[in-house]
This record gives C-alpha cells, sequence and structure tokens, in this order.
C-alpha cells in the first residue's frame, strides 16, 4: 500500500501495527523499523516509513489487514497526539457512554475536522482529511463496535495537556514524541539478571512476617486523606492541574520522610503536580537500583469539580505509603538503591513518568527491576480476588518473577493477564529498562468509578484486602530483588 506524497509539501507515511514483542522480528530491511519508532500505545505501534523502506518490502509477518498506513502531512508546529480507548469490560459500554463516544466525535465533526472528506481504508478505519480549524487535527480513526477503538491528532503543542478533559470518559492521550526514535529494547544482560532473580525464588519465612506486618487500618486512613473522604485533608481533586494535587503532593512527600526515605519533588512541565520521588540508598556499594511506583493524580467525570481518585490511583500510592512504613518499622535496610515514586501527569498521557525515565536514561541509571502500580482496589461481585498482569507492554520476565512472588505470598490472588494499558512502566520500558505493572483484575477494566467523580473508597466493590494482598506481592518482589539486611533479631511487630 503506497500513498503519493501531496506536491510541494513534506509528507510522512505513518505506520500502525499490532504490538509484537520485539519489534525487530517484523523488519526484513534493518532499521526501517527499529530506527523509525514512534512507540507503542495500548495494543499498537507506530512507525514513521521513508519510501525506501516500503519499497524494500521491509515488512514480514503482519497481514494487510492487521496493518495501517496513512500519509501524515508533516507540520513541525503540530504534536501527535494518540487517543486510545481503554480495555474495559461490557458491562462499562453503556448507553450512556455509548452516545458520550458518539457526541465526541459529532464533536469534531461540527468543528471542521471532516470525518466524511476522508479515505475509506477498512472496516471502520477512516483517514481524515486536516481540516483548516486551528489548533487540532484529526488525521486516522479506527472504531470498533466492541471497544478498542483509537485515533490520532496532530494538535497545537500548548494543547496538549488539555486534551484528556476532551475526551470520553475511558479514553486516554499519549503524546508521541516530536521525531521517531531508535527502538530501545530490553538489553540481554538485564533479561538475565530477572531470570537469575526466579530461579532463586523460595519461600522466605522472614519476608513473608515483613509483608504481612502491612496495615490494613493504616492503608484505609491513608486512602480516606488522599480522597478528602475523612474531611482533613480538605482535598476535593487530586487532578495534575488542581491545587489538591499540590497538597498530596507535599502529604506523600512527608510521609516517606519519616520512614527515612530522602525525598525530591521534581518538576516536570509548568502547570502540572511534581513527580514525589523517594530513595533509600544501598548498603553495599552498587548501582544498582529497584523502582517501584504509583501514580498519586486523578481524574473524575466530564464537567465535575471532583477527582478523589480512591482507586485510580490512590489504591497504588497506598501500596507504596503501606511498604515504606513497614520498611521504618523493621529497621530493614536493603543491600541495592531503592526508590519509591508517586507520578503525577499520567491521567494526561505519563508526563511525569517520561519525564522521570527519559533522566534515568540519560544518567544510564541501573534500574534492575521496576513495576508500577496502577488500580488494585475493584473487586467485581462474584470474582476472587485478582492480580492483572500486562498482556502488551512490558518484560514477561518481570511479571513471571511478580506472579511467582504472587504464589507465595498472596495465594488468594487469581494471577492472569489484562489488556489494560498503559501505565507509567511503559516510560521504563521504552527506554529499555525490565519493567512490568499490577493491576486489580485479570482482565479488562470492571470499576464502574472508573475516570468518575464517585471514584471513593467507601462504595461497593472497593476492597483493601485486595490492595493488601496486591501490595503484599509488590513488596516481596521488592525484598527479592533489592536484597535486604534486618538490625539484630528486634521483634518485627508494628
Amino acid at each position: 500500500m503506497v500513498f503519493s506524497p501531496t506536491a510541494g509539501v513534506a509528507s510522512a507515511l505513518l505506520l500502525v501495527t499490532p504490538y509484537t514483542p520485539n519489534i525487530a522480528t517484523v523488519e526484513t530491511t534493518p532499521g526501517c523499523l527499529t530506527d523509525n519508532f514512534y512507540g507503542t500505545y495500548g495494543g499498537r505501534s507506530i512507525f514513521h516509513l521513508p519510501p525506501t523502506c516500503l519499497e524494500a518490502s521491509s515488512i514480514k509477518g503482519l497481514s494487510i489487514q492487521s496493518v495501517s498506513l496513512f500519509p501524515y502531512v508533516a507540520n513541525g508546529e503540530r504534536q501527535l497526539v494518540w487517543l486510545q480507548e481503554s480495555a474495559i469490560d461490557s458491562s462499562l459500554v453503556t448507553p450512556e457512554y455509548e452516545a458520550e463516544v458518539q457526541g465526541f466525535f459529532r464533536w469534531l465533526g461540527e468543528d471542521g475536522y471532516s470525518m466524511g472528506g476522508g479515505q475509506q481504508l477498512s472496516g471502520h478505519q477512516h483517514l481524515l482529511a486536516s481540516a483548516d480549524e486551528p489548533g487540532v487535527e484529526l488525521h486516522f480513526v479506527d472504531l470498533q463496535p466492541a471497544g478498542g477503538s483509537y485515533g490520532l491528532i496532530a494538535v497545537e503543542p500548548s494543547l496538549t495537556p488539555s486534551i484528556e478533559a476532551l475526551l470520553p470518559r475511558y479514553w486516554k492521550p499519549y503524546v508521541l514524541p516530536k521525531q521517531p526514535a531508535s527502538y530501545l529494547p530490553v538489553p540481554k544482560p538485564a533479561i538475565e539478571h530477572v531470570k537469575n532473580l526466579l530461579e532463586t525464588v523460595r519461600f522466605d519465612p522472614v519476608v513473608s512476617s515483613l509483608v504481612n506486618n502491612i496495615s490494613l487500618t493504616q492503608m484505609r486512613d491513608d486512602i480516606r486523606w488522599l480522597t478528602g473522604e475523612d474531611e482533613k485533608s480538605g482535598i476535593i481533586s487530586r487532578h495534575s492541574f488542581a491545587e489538591g494535587s499540590r497538597v498530596a503532593a507535599n502529604w506523600l512527600k512527608e510521609r516517606f520522610e519519616e520512614t527515612g526515605a530522602t525525598c525530591e519533588l521534581k518538576t516536570f512541565l509548568a502547570g502540572f503536580a511534581p513527580n514525589v520521588a523517594c530513595k533509600y540508598s544501598a548498603s553495599e556499594d552498587t548501582t544498582s537500583t529497584v523502582l517501584i511506583s504509583g501514580h498519586y493524580d486523578s481524574r473524575g467525570s466530564f464537567g465535575s469539580q471532583r477527582a478523589p481518585g480512591g482507586n485510580d490511583d490512590g489504591s497504588g500510592t497506598i501500596a507504596l505509603l503501606a511498604i515504606a512504613r513497614v520498611v521504618a518499622h523493621s529497621g530493614l535496610t536493603f543491600r541495592s538503591n531503592v526508590e519509591l515514586v508517586a507520578f503525577a501527569g499520567e491521567e494526561q498521557g505519563l508526563y511525569g513518568s517520561k519525564a522521570y525515565a527519559r533522566e534515568m536514561r540519560a544518567k544510564d541509571a541501573n534500574i534492575t527491576v521496576m513495576i508500577q502500580a496502577d488500580m488494585l482496589g475493584y473487586h467485581a461481585p462474584g470474582e476472587p480476588p485478582q492480580l492483572g498482569l500486562p498482556m502488551y507492554i512490558g518484560t514477561p520476565e518481570v511479571a513471571q518473577l511478580v506472579s511467582n512472588m504472587s504464589a507465595i505470598y498472596s495465594p488468594e490472588l487469581t494471577v492472569g493477564y489484562t489488556a489494560a494499558c498503559c501505565s507509567d512502566h511503559q516510560s521504563f520500558h521504552e527506554q529499555g529498562y525490565a519493567s512490568t505493572q499490577v493491576f486489580e483484575r485479570a482482565g479488562p477494566i470492571a470499576d464502574p468509578m472508573y475516570h468518575n467523580s464517585g471514584d471513593l473508597s467507601e462504595r461497593p466493590g472497593y476492597d483493601l484486602s485486595q490492595i493488601r494482598s496486591i501490595a503484599k506481592v509488590q513488596f516481596a518482589t521488592l525484598l527479592h530483588a533489592a536484597g535486604f539486611d534486618l538490625p539484630g533479631d528486634e521483634s518485627m511487630k508494628i
């Protein structure tokens, strides 16, 4: 499939393919894909294709029905943004939501984005003619009747942080790099390191004692403070642009510092709340670092000021706090460096974690394992407590390590894969770090309060015991990957 460039205008051909774990396996001409990579978003990867690669038949193993190739009129003043509908359970696809999605695309059409002027490609795919409307051009959309829709827009850079507010509730934006870059796979030595960790996984009674000291009562207090349910914090919203997110950032920094961590509020983009980055230094002479994280920013209902984020992602944030508190009360020290990071800007497109991961790569930081916790708290009626691991983005060996730890220290969890994608671990995976995510369900998102102002902790389905079970798995994985020592034979009771 070849398109002729517009006369007199610099054009690009963008290729959208299904996700593949190793991009090099689907290119026949070295560099055609691996040197022209925009990233993977949801279950799709995006590439810039030079004409020479098309002529060389540089793609193999992908059927013409599974890929999309379309021209993009290059404009240095526009930013490409991928729009992705989250993998959601059919129970969330209500008539109200469907009307919301239809209204969103109708709004695009009414504002001159020329949906009807595009070229029909196949099925529900449309190549959309760019409009004269300043600010936004919608170039491509794939509307799937059963969900999983996605699209690509080009916007003025100043508008990218606010795109999230315009989307239907289950859609998320992902900002593409200014220019395509080389694909960075996780190096073989890094994968071998994780495989070595897998080979040494055994039940450890000391680890069991430590992880079982995570306090359910304290977790309840923490989440009620972050959501504003206890009426002590005064937080109405932890949206990245809201004042409540700054209140939360300062509170998190203070709580982590109370556990002996060294913390920093790291700004990354004007207008956004900062990342809260906390470190425990290694007791041994090493550069190796294990990083676990969550995101503390939130998203509410369209038109509402309220964004409590009890599950998304207050649940992952309180899991970090719970782990830090056991570290403090037990007096343990880590043999490797350990970082606990609460990211901001996740809901607008992983802004905070992308900035942090790029900084780590620029410093050649030796991050050996990275685990993101996002949405741990919803427990669907009639289902067992679960732990979901990413189907698409991440390092399978790290996911296997987490799964093995769950079988030992939280056997009550049913472990499986989820298409729900993608959280802050993606930012590290793209920088070549071994990473994965932990999620609340081995399946699509089922929480009816997802991206909703009703995302509180005091509601049906919000399960603190499940959060604790997953936090135990995170903590056990951290202890095994980082190594630790305890001070003498002191009691580990809190």
